[in-house]
């Protein structure tokens, strides 16, 4: 019987068994990613090299402009995998490593910034876990499957495994391909400015490419606007852009979105996003309350990070703007300034389409998460959508709500993906919804277009729950009411904590009173 292949995440796994007890558990995937880049660069190096000798150019292969043709990097001796392997066990490796890098970004504007600065040689590693290391990695077939935003995968599975151990908030994780993919089946991105104002790993940019390219357009139509406020992240964006040829203004450096807007005066006609959920203290009381991203609104709370994402992200947005964005299901139904922001959106009728997504897609989360569709052109227009330029009709003081709970195939034991069918099902209904009413029917159990007046005779309540019709109606009332509950609990903590702070605070002057 031949031996079974090890998978991806295995020969990952096995590289960190060779870590353990010489680097921290948050080192790891730092450690292993410009690693994997080195490989991947170096595979293409070398994919490239070959055809060049085949097409009979032997004597070309040392000139960058027949790599940089085909968006692969040339890469000197001393910055290739393959003199990195020759060297593995050499004392001196992390310098060669740390050389290589250097070498790589000096000659590539593109990646000024993105790689680590003598990084393998502030670690110390031992040597021989080093070279062990290397060999692991070097196992890794990075070619094998084009389709996969690799640098993105090896991320998402290194955040999976050590998210708790570092106590990561929620919201920073790397969205799974078929989730992206379904935000631009939907909002179709074919041409224009896109922009993300929490890139993460730019796996958002890079499945937009794809998205074009896979219709027959063109990439040059697009160009790509992002924000990132963790360095190392930031540089993993820049590294997993660059890689594959995709030009994309990420700011000077790491910057927080809401304190230094590195895109200010950007208005974009597309905007994909799936920014930290629930981000609490965000901001101070007096901070950021004139801002004008959120002007004709009021300041979102500074408990909840939400609203102000919303509202960012329509800030950004052209005459005719569309963005689609991820956030928690609590963003539907807030109370207090969630209440009063959202209330002013369905009055602006900004609000287009609202889906309910299934449990378990992301590795750092098994919440159900939605997708919000925001517009700025619920108007009759022309749109390209699957690159035919269609006729959008008029569906102004309408929104969408689909429950999409129903969808996607395991994959990995609990976790589930969107197949190509269900993207392709799911897409297809909002699109007919947005082109052709005639065409468009509510069907229970998945979707309902509600006016404007019945989203007001529902208190604002974005819960398609609300307005989709359900054969067993008491569970989905159960559900609302449990979402609901979560929030009131969620505030009852906050009030229990004001009133322990204020107890507290009556103590200590009593006590100062009875030294004095």
């Amino acid at each position: 019987m031949a031996k079974k292949e090890k998978s991806f995440e295995d020969t990952l796994w096995d590289s960190c068994d060779e870590l353990r007890g010489s680097v921290e558990p948050a080192e790891y995937k730092h450690v292993v990613l410009s690693l994997i880049f080195l490989k991947f660069v170096g595979d293409k190096f070398e994919e490239r090299r070959k055809e060049i000798i085949e097409e009979g150019h032997e004597k070309f292969v040392d000139q960058p402009s027949f790599y940089m043709s085909k968006n692969v990097f040339y890469l000197p001796k001393k910055s290739r995998w393959s003199y990195i392997m020759e060297n593995a066990k050499q004392d001196d490796i992390a310098i060669k490593i740390d050389t290589a890098l250097s070498e790589i970004e000096k000659n590539n504007k593109s990646l000024k910034g993105a790689l680590p600065d003598n990084y393998y040689s502030r670690l110390n590693l031992d040597k021989a876990k080093l070279a062990s290391l290397l060999d692991e990695i070097n196992k890794i077939n990075t070619l094998k499957d084009k389709e996969n935003d690799i640098i993105g995968r090896v991320y998402e599975f290194f955040l999976k495994k050590f998210a708790l151990a570092e106590g990561k908030g929620k919201g920073e994780f790397y969205t799974p391909k078929s989730v992206v993919n379904l935000i631009a089946e939907m909002i179709q991105p074919y041409k224009g400015k896109i922009y993300d104002p929490a890139c993460g790993s730019g796996g958002m940019f890079v499945q937009s490419v794809k998205f074009v390219e896979s219709h027959n357009g063109n990439r040059n139509d697009i160009s790509i606007y992002g924000q990132e406020n963790i360095r190392t992240t930031y540089k993993l964006a820049k590294m997993n852009l660059a890689i594959r040829g995709i030009s994309a203004d990420l700011g000077e450096s790491e910057a927080d979105t809401f304190f230094k807007d590195q895109h200010k005066d950007l208005k974009a006609d597309f905007v994909m996003a799936n920014p930290p959920f629930n981000q609490k203290k965000w901001r101070k009381e007096d901070e950021l309350t004139d801002d004008e991203r959120w002007s004709g609104y009021d300041t979102p709370p500074t408990g909840n990070a939400n609203y102000g994402w919303i509202l960012n992200i329509i800030s950004k947005l052209s005459s005719n703007g569309t963005a689609g964005f991820l956030l928690s299901n609590g963003s539907l139904s807030g109370d207090g300034v969630e209440y009063s922001i959202r209330k002013k959106l369905i009055e602006n009728d900004l609000v287009e389409a609202i889906c309910i997504l299934p449990m378990n897609l992301f590795y750092t989360t098994d919440i159900s998460v939605c997708l919000w569709i925001v517009t700025n052109s619920k108007r009759e227009r022309i749109k390209e959508i699957n690159g035919q330029e269609v006729k959008v009709r008029n569906h102004e003081k309408e929104t969408l709500f689909m429950d999409l709970r129903n969808y996607g195939s395991p994959y990995e034991k609990k976790y589930l993906e969107f197949t190509k069918k269900d993207i392709n099902e799911i897409s297809s209904i909002y699109h007919t919804w947005l082109t052709n009413k005639e065409n468009y029917s509510n069907i229970d159990e998945l979707c309902y277009s509600a006016s404007s007046d019945e989203i007001v005779k529902n208190n604002y309540l974005l819960v398609p729950s609300t307005y989709i019709k359900y054969k067993n109606p008491e569970i989905e009332v159960e559900i609302d009411k449990e979402i609901l509950t979560i929030n009131d609990e969620l505030q009852k903590e906050w009030n229990i904590n004001t009133d322990l702070k204020n107890k507290l605070q009556s103590i200590i002057e009593d006590i100062e009173n009875e030294i004095r």
